[in-house]
Order: C-alpha cells, then structure tokens, then sequence
C-alpha cells in the first residue's frame, strides 16, 4: 500500500461514513510532485470529530508521514461539511496535521477547530485539481471560492509566512511569489509557475534569489538546501520588492 493509500485507509477507518470526500490538492494537482513537495488532502466530513477520534488520526498521521523511509511530509485538513457550504469567510477548520507541528502533537497536543483563512486557497486547489480519493467530485460538496476572499487569505497569510524566512527561506520565497501570482491574475499556480511569472515581471537584481529558490523546489530536498552567502544577503531586498507589489495589488 502506497503512502496515499495509508492516508485514505486511515481516514476511513478514523470516521467511516461521516468521511464524504477526501481530496488532493497542492502540488499533486498544480503541477506534479517535487522532491521536497508535501502530499496535501483535504476530507470533508459530515461532523466534527471528538477527542478519540483526534487521537487516532493524528497517532496515524505521525506514523505516516515524516522526511525519511521513503515518505513525504503529509499535510491533511479536515473541514465539516457545514462549516465551508454554504461558503463563508473566514472558514473553520476542524483539524489540521503538518510536520511543522510535529513537535507540539508528541508533546501531547490534539489539532482543534479553528478559523483557517487559508482554506479559500486550499478549496479553490482542490476544485480545480478535482482528484477526488474517495467520495464525489469536490464540486458536489464545495463552493467556489470569490476572488475577494482568495486576496484576503493569501494577505492573511503573510505575517506568519514572513516570520519563517530565515529558517524556511525556499519556501517563504516562493510562496510570496504565489501571492503576488494569485493577486494578480486570480490563479493559484504551481510554486514553479509563479516563479517563473514573478521573474518576468521582477527586475534584475530582485531575480537571484528566486531563480535559486525554484531550483532547489525542482530539484533538491529540503536538507540539502544552501545558500551562499552572497545570495543571503540578497533575500530581504528581493522580499522587500515581492512585498511591495502585494500591497500594490492589496485592495484598500
């Protein structure tokens, strides 16, 4: 059984029935998995689960999912069904497992329900990807999600993104260039595409460090990635650049 496969098997046997739809979305649908990518699911459930349920599916998840052995990290979120149609900003979310909070669920905490502005990305991806694991096409049980809220999750967003530059800057980088991306446009792309659409658009100095951020997404796992000194320096002015074109486009 493959890692997906485990996932899905451990969703249903965790909530059965009340499980409806599980879903891909992130890279598996944008694109293609890369080697550092995550397996990114989505399960709509008809309720939310209790506190027996909880532990069993994130015990699962912590076995399941890691940076070695052959897996990938995993990201899974669940959301009751109720809570995202009809659609409402910002949405709740009912459990959330990803390897950045690995430490604290050893530690003896249990993912609880919280707002998740995040989810109009999440949900927009996983209507346009339309890979359903179990359960009905998502366009049965989701709604579209209105630009409007898309721009306000992705500036929602920031802060928290920005406070991990320096120990996540792969992933910081290219996600600002998402953001910008997805202002812009309304699309969500792949991390690679936006790249690419943000240094068309970025003048040549700002270019570097994200040339070198997509290369390491294409092409190497996150503990191989490196940066040069040189190349260090450059982060903070190219984010800066990044960041004033997102406010630009950040309705008022």
């Amino acid at each position: 059984m493959d890692q997906v496969e485990t996932i899905v098997a451990l969703v249903g046997d965790t909530l059965g029935p009340e499980a409806v739809g599980v879903y891909l979305h992130g890279s598996s649908v944008l694109g293609g998995l890369r080697p550092a990518s995550d397996l990114d699911l989505l399960v709509v459930s008809r309720r939310g689960m209790d506190d027996r349920e909880r532990r069993r599916l994130l015990d699962g998840l912590l076995a399941a999912s890691g940076f070695e052995g052959g897996l990938r990290p995993v990201e899974l979120t669940v959301v009751v069904h109720s809570e995202v149609r009809p659609w409402r900003f910002p949405p709740t979310g009912d459990f959330q497992y990803g390897e950045w909070l690995r430490d604290a669920f050893k530690a003896g905490a249990l993912p609880r329900p919280r707002p998740m502005p995040d989810l109009a990305l999440l949900l927009t991806m996983v209507l346009a990807g339309d890979r359903p694991l179990a359960g009905p096409p998502p366009a049965r049980l989701l709604d579209p999600v209105p630009h409007a809220d898309l721009v306000r999750a992705s500036v929602a967003g920031l802060p928290e993104l920005l406070a991990d530059l320096d120990g996540d800057t792969r992933n910081t980088v290219l996600t600002l260039a998402r953001v910008w991306t997805t202002l812009a446009t309304g699309e969500i792309r792949s991390k690679d595409a936006a790249a690419d659409w943000a240094l068309a658009r970025l003048p040549p100095e700002h270019r570097p460090v994200l040339e070198h951020a997509r290369d390491l997404y294409l092409h190497r796992r996150y503990s191989e990635e490196r940066w040069s000194g040189e190349l260090r320096a450059r982060v903070r002015p190219h984010v800066a650049r990044v960041l004033a074109e997102i406010d630009r486009l950040t309705p008022r």
